[in-house]
């Protein structure tokens, strides 16, 4: 530890400038400038640069770029997909599931929709979570509560459950789905003014 503290410190920006100061004391110290004082002019000229030199900066921590993060989620539903393709629902559930992957899908697909996506995190954020986490749990819970609704019959059927959830699902969806297009709206009319005042000129 101590020995790649000093070797961090050998190659740092403080030892690099303050061995250059350093350096310029003892080429005043062969011209007779520095005098009988030479070790003192070194050693300041040293603590000096040392001083003035940038702080070590860390780097950042290399995260996914949107788009790289928007393949994994793409990957992440077609394993969606394929889970709700072995799950059996009712009717109207399905329905409305079909409703909303295929709204996803519209939304995931390569492209320059997915590119607006990707430029937009609370969207891509949005997305991801109701791929990787709502859509699989409200699922799985409805699997589970009607199991034990069989044996306990009279109790509310859990399909109401997953139909309102995924109806809720997909009214957010929409909601970024809108957000997204009226974003690309405001571009347009936003180009249209350039273009306007442009003309004007």
């Amino acid at each position: 530890m101590a020995t790649n503290r000093l070797v961090g410190y050998l190659e740092s920006r403080k030892n690099l400038t303050g061995s250059a100061c350093g350096l310029a004391g003892v080429v005043l110290t062969f011209t007779g400038a520095a005098g009988p004082y030479w070790p003192v002019v070194v050693a300041g000229l040293y603590g000096a640069g040392a001083l003035l030199a940038p702080p070590e900066r860390p780097a950042p921590p290399d995260f996914p770029d949107p788009s790289a993060q928007l393949e994994e989620v793409r990957g992440d539903f077609g394993r969606l997909r394929d889970y709700l393709a072995d799950v059996e629902l009712p009717p109207a559930a399905e329905e409305r599931l079909a409703e909303l992957t295929g709204l996803l899908a519209a939304l995931l697909e390569p492209g320059w929709v997915a590119e607006v996506l990707a430029a937009d995190p609370d969207g891509l954020h949005a997305v991801s979570r109701a791929v990787r986490q709502d859509v699989p749990e409200a699922v799985d819970a409805y699997v589970r509560t009607r199991w034990w609704t069989r044996l306990t019959p009279g109790q509310e059927p859990p399909e109401r459950h997953l139909e309102r959830q995924v109806a809720l699902l997909r009214e957010e969806a929409e909601r970024l789905t809108d957000r997204l297009r009226d974003a690309e709206a405001r571009r347009q009319e936003s180009h249209t003014r350039y273009l306007e005042d442009r003309s004007e000129r």
